[in-house]
């Protein structure tokens, strides 16, 4: 194994959480996962050593997603059934408030919720998180600053649109 294909596997776990956060299915997240490791094994020579490895996946990630997202949205899927969600053991509030967060974090516009997911789980600054979605960094400063307010706005229950009262 070479020494750049040893620090990929490094990167597993940071790959896996901001997968499964994006996507939501742990399965779909894990296929998400290798076929980012797959991309990037298969094009390991266009790595430029000295860079950041980090961005450079979660960018292949980024953009697997988002290619991913185009395919569904030209062709949906359907299933005949879903499958509901397990049951939450009884006094478990802990458990209740992250299914209401992954809820929330659900129903944020998928920009916004790509910029808080790589800021807020992944620790990355924002002139990373530019340069993985290849965005401005004012826009990530704007969309983070609306994915926060959303979010904070779902989790009170207030989903709607604030009024502004015009004199």
């Amino acid at each position: 194994m070479s020494e750049e294909a040893g620090q990929l596997v490094a990167h597993i776990p940071r790959l896996r959480r901001y997968a499964r956060a994006l996507v939501g299915d742990p399965e779909a997240a894990d296929d998400l996962v290798q076929d980012t490791l797959e991309r990037a094994l298969t094009r390991l020579n266009r790595f430029r050593p000295g860079t950041d490895l980090r961005a450079w996946l979660f960018t292949i990630m980024h953009n697997l997603y988002v290619s991913a997202l185009r395919r569904y949205h030209r062709r949906p899927l359907h299933h005949a059934f879903e499958e509901g969600r397990e049951g939450v053991p009884g006094g478990q509030e802990d458990s209740l408030r992250l299914d209401e967060l992954e809820a929330a974090l659900a129903r944020l516009p998928s920009a916004q919720r790509e910029v808080l997911l790589l800021v807020v789980l992944e620790g990355m600054r924002y002139e990373e998180v530019a340069a993985v979605l290849e965005i401005p960094l004012g826009t990530v400063m704007s969309r983070l600053y609306r994915a926060r307010e959303r979010l904070r706005r779902l989790l009170e229950g207030g989903a709607g649109p604030r009024l502004r009262r015009v004199k």
